[in-house]
């Protein structure tokens, strides 16, 4: 459950950072990146791109966000 709150704070961080339009942050496991996440201000939508399956998904619900990048971390 740990994992989960802090996929969630760094999502929230994204959110709270005025610094650009469009956030970035990378999820890694064992030194891998699993997925990119982009959070776009103006929509207040993420992104999510698996690296392995070469898939992208879209979200505006930060929940639904935190468990696919849960799940994305998971399964590799």
């Amino acid at each position: 459950m740990s994992q989960l709150k802090g996929i969630i704070q760094r999502l929230e961080a994204m959110q709270n950072d005025d610094a650009a339009e469009t956030q970035s942050r990378r999820f890694e496991k064992d030194g891998k990146v699993i997925c990119e996440v982009k959070y776009f201000e103006p929509s207040q939508s993420f992104e999510i791109e698996i690296h392995d399956s070469n898939s992208k998904y879209n979200f505006d619900d930060i929940d639904m966000t935190a468990i696919e990048i849960f799940e994305a971390l998971q399964e590799n």
